[in-house]
């Protein structure tokens, strides 16, 4: 392995961060451990330091930077919100909005010559696994991916890493001869990958939900369960093995997962935990509510114990770094893919899905506008658009001429729909790509009113995907020993994790794509004291 790359230093002074990098022999950052806890706000890390002063969250915090003002950089789905923090971009620059999206340039999965008119559904769900009847066997089903012609005009199966238009930070460190590992909650994080197909070493994907099966996020009790699977990867990692404790290539350089028990926790209307599950947890909480008590954050019991099992699993992971001898050469990161709205349980809404909403418009003067969103939502494959839809709605149009016509339509309506903000035309050209250019950006986006869901389900209060700011503020903690207690109130965006984890190992940041196109700095470093007179 390249040690020269992989263990250039950085000065730890008293007047700077861990950001501020220069030689120095004695500490050297040879791995850097990223943990997303789905769902976490800044303010869910504020309020479980204050009130649990021993904690994992707690130590971290204690020798770590924490930034209070983080926010994912675009719309808020698992997606684009974990590869804002390993390849340093957004959709702009990965070309993924939503784990179930739209390619205008890709056919049906049955459709193996890639014949007829392109344009269809990418799903990269649970629903691609390879089952054995209701039982993801944790590995993907080819025969259920779509189709698109390769370079040389053969018509391929596209796995999720082949889908995403950028380099990943494993794909750097790989090249620079370190070693790679992540964990996560379906087989479609086969998107870590990157485009080369082999950013990651050991790739660990339990499955969370199985389609027509057993769904743990039915209970934040059974999502535990599910998240330590992935804790005991990253332990075994640790010692230098692979996930399933078989021996491995050595200690990972860069390597994380991802936990959904604080996601599943803010959502459940009703905790729901199976007998098959952990069974004193759950029937001390089922049945009850998660989420918060108040807009203030206040933590439901439900989503306490989701808390307490991350931060348990946090204290895990310290005390293996510390036995191994590597907690002082190991940057460690916790944040989050995404946040969670609403906060504030007053504040939900759930009207029904959005097409369903749009149909149901009293406008007789816009029945080609409406219909175009119908045929968009009852379109199931094919090139005849697309609407998806949680707490923001995202629009495929199989005509994109009428895309004015839809976009007034929605603005017209905007009461009766819940919407906050109507994105088409020259104002959605701002911000991301011009529809009638790439194949993947919707022609409309759709931010609804705080709270609002589009859905009917009476099992979840809470959603993620939108531009709210419960969607888009997560906890930023970047810690290591040798760092004292700061916080940084500065706006940050989850992007610039990506460019921080390569420059903490002295790998250049410019070396992913998304940070070369999207101006994407590393984290900002402690503001030194002469500085600040």
């Amino acid at each position: 392995m390249n040690r020269k790359l992989l263990t250039a230093a950085l000065c730890f002074s008293v007047i700077s961060s861990i950001l501020s990098f220069a030689s120095d022999s004695d500490r050297k950052l040879q791995h850097v451990l990223l943990i997303s806890v789905d769902g976490l706000h800044a303010l869910d890390v504020t309020r479980y330091v204050h009130e649990h002063p021993n904690s994992a969250f707690a130590e971290l915090a204690h020798h770590g930077i924490t930034y209070s003002n983080a926010r994912t950089p675009a719309n808020s789905d698992s997606f684009p919100g974990l590869l804002a923090l390993v390849t340093g971009g957004s959709p702009i620059t990965t070309g993924l909005f939503y784990d179930v999206s739209y390619d205008r340039t890709y056919f049906d999965p049955t459709n193996t010559q890639c014949s007829g008119s392109p344009g269809n559904m990418m799903v990269f769900d649970e629903t691609i696994d390879l089952y054995a009847g209701n039982v993801s066997q944790d590995v993907i089903d080819p025969t259920k991916l779509p189709r698109a012609l390769d370079d040389n005009g053969n018509c391929v199966a596209v796995y999720p890493h082949n889908a995403l238009k950028t380099n990943t930070i494993f794909e750097v460190v790989k090249a620079a001869g370190g070693i790679t590992a992540w964990a996560d909650k379906h087989p479609a994080y086969d998107l870590v990958r990157g485009p080369s197909g082999n950013g990651v070493d050991d790739l660990y994907t339990p499955e969370i939900t199985n389609a027509g099966g057993f769904d743990a996020t039915v209970s934040v009790v059974c999502t535990a369960e599910n998240d330590y699977k992935k804790v005991n990867a990253i332990l075994n990692e640790i010692k230098g093995l692979h996930h399933d404790g078989s021996p491995g290539l050595g200690i990972p350089t860069v390597f994380g997962m991802n936990f959904q028990a604080v996601s599943v926790g803010q959502k459940l209307a009703s905790d729901n935990a199976p007998s098959n599950c952990n069974q004193n947890d759950g029937n001390l909480l089922r049945g009850k509510s998660g989420g918060y008590l108040d807009g203030a954050g206040t933590p439901t019991v439900v989503l306490d114990y989701g808390l307490g099992k991350v931060d348990e699993a946090l204290r895990m992971m310290i005390n293996a770094l510390k036995q191994q001898g590597i907690y002082h050469s190991t940057l460690f990161i916790v944040t989050a893919k995404h946040g969670q709205s609403p906060i504030n349980p007053i504040k939900v809404n759930k009207p029904g899905h959005f097409a369903d909403l749009v149909a149901a418009l009293n406008d007789p003067g816009e029945n080609g506008a409406q219909q175009a969103v119908a045929d968009a939502s009852n379109c199931s494959t094919g090139p005849c658009g697309f609407v998806q839809d949680d707490d923001i709605a995202l629009i495929w149009l199989q005509d994109q001429s009428v895309t004015e016509d839809v976009r007034d339509l929605l603005n017209k309506h905007a009461n009766e729909l819940f919407i906050e903000e109507v994105m088409a035309g020259d104002e959605l050209d701002l911000r991301f790509r011009d529809p009638n250019v790439d194949s993947r950006t919707p022609d409309i986006i759709v931010q609804p009113v705080y709270g609002t869901i589009y859905t009917t389900s009476t099992k979840k209060n809470a959603e993620h995907g939108g531009f709210s700011f419960g969607d888009t503020n997560v906890g930023l903690i970047v810690s290591n020993p040798q760092l004292h207690r700061e916080v940084i109130k500065t706006p940050v965006s989850t992007s610039q994790v990506a460019p921080t984890i390569l420059r903490a190992l002295g790998l250049d940041p410019d070396s992913l794509r998304s940070v070369r196109v999207e101006l994407t700095k590393p984290l900002p470093e402690k503001e030194k004291e002469e500085e600040r007179h």
